[in-house]
């Protein structure tokens, strides 16, 4: 990942690299193995994630569709 220095501003920087390694998930990948995650806390993660993506595309569609 790279981030431009522009006028030797590395405030302006350092907030450009924060707001992409947010939006990437870095942060929230960096919290989450902190800690030993056992292999059932991680599938009920990774299902409770499929449930909330399923019901953002069913409203996404649902207001598309009007339905």
């Amino acid at each position: 990942m790279h981030v431009f220095v522009k006028d030797n501003d590395v405030g302006q920087a350092l907030r450009v690299l924060k707001k992409r390694m947010q939006r990437e998930g870095v942060f929230r990948e960096m919290k989450r193995r902190r800690a030993y995650e056992k292999p059932s806390e991680r599938r009920v993660r990774e299902k409770a994630a499929a449930v909330r993506r399923h019901r953002k595309t069913m409203r996404k569609r649902m207001e598309r569709e009007g339905y």
